[in-house]
């Protein structure tokens, strides 16, 4: 589950971090890294990098720039095919003395890399997601910059969401460092500067039947053809879970071959 946090190659001691309690990395659980790469090259045009884990693990290159990380460990460790962020915190065990102080669930962690450490959790509702103390890769400061990548929480609660993971990420805290929190179009908006990093929106049902309705961080990648996308992705064996237009743009939802959810937007001007 943390595929990806680890010693990606090119990391530079000098690189900017990460501002404190936003998501600076997604990662996929899979089962297969060369399907996993075939699908996710042709649907979001990625390129692959290797890591110095060995041959399961890879990076995701977009433009040259590192975006997302997958880790083929589904199956040995019997994990779910899943997308989940990762979030800066300066300590990560300070982040899960937090996490278990708020009822919530560590799950792995914190476990140690060479880059950093890792951990990750399920908040109150059961939504996963990670914390992440140490470097990153080389170039993953684009990532803020062009914003390809978005991650929404979809939580029964927005508001009640929105306090337990200000108090896990110091969301808000007046820090010059850390990020602000505002209410706006029924949706909990999270901002490092003047850059959105997340959203939470309220609605969704834990023992819901769909999973998709049930909490969970969305990994959302910004593409130029919504359209384009979802048909490469059909095309090698993904699944249309849904598709249409909000406040933000075109959108789908989308499994690929192993069910691994994930969204594509419309990229939006910069």
């Amino acid at each position: 589950m943390a595929a990806g946090l680890t010693d990606t190659g090119g990391e530079r001691d000098d690189l900017p971090e990460s501002p404190r309690g936003a998501p600076c990395w997604v990662s996929l659980t899979a089962r297969d890294l060369q399907a996993s790469e075939k699908f996710y090259g042709s649907v979001l045009g990625w390129e692959f990098r290797s890591t110095t884990l060995g041959e399961h693990f890879a990076v995701a290159l977009k433009n040259g720039k590192p975006v997302a990380a997958i880790g083929a460990v589904a199956a040995d460790m019997q994990f779910a095919v899943v997308w989940t962020p990762y979030f800066a915190v300066p300590q990560a065990d300070e982040a899960a003395a937090r996490i278990r102080e708020r009822s919530a669930t560590v799950a792995l962690g914190p476990v140690a890399f060479a880059s950093g450490r890792a951990v990750v959790a399920a908040d109150r509702d059961g939504a996963v997601f990670g914390a992440w103390d140490g470097r990153l890769p080389g170039g993953w400061e684009a990532w803020h910059e062009c914003g390809p990548v978005v991650v929404r929480l979809r939580t029964r609660d927005a508001f009640e969401a929105a306090m337990f993971y200000g108090g896990v990420l110091q969301w808000a805290d007046g820090r010059p460092d850390g990020c602000t929190v505002s209410y706006e179009n029924d949706e909990v908006v999270v901002r490092s500067g003047d850059s959105i990093v997340a959203r939470l929106c309220s609605g969704a049902v834990e023992a819901a039947p769909d999973p998709t309705l049930r909490p969970h961080w969305a990994v959302q990648f910004a593409v130029d053809d919504v359209a384009a996308r979802v048909e490469a992705a059909l095309a090698l064996g993904g699944t249309l879970v849904g598709r249409g237009t909000g406040p933000h743009g075109d959108h789908a939802e989308l499994r690929d071959p192993d069910g691994g959810l994930f969204t594509i937007i419309a990229r939006r001007d910069q």
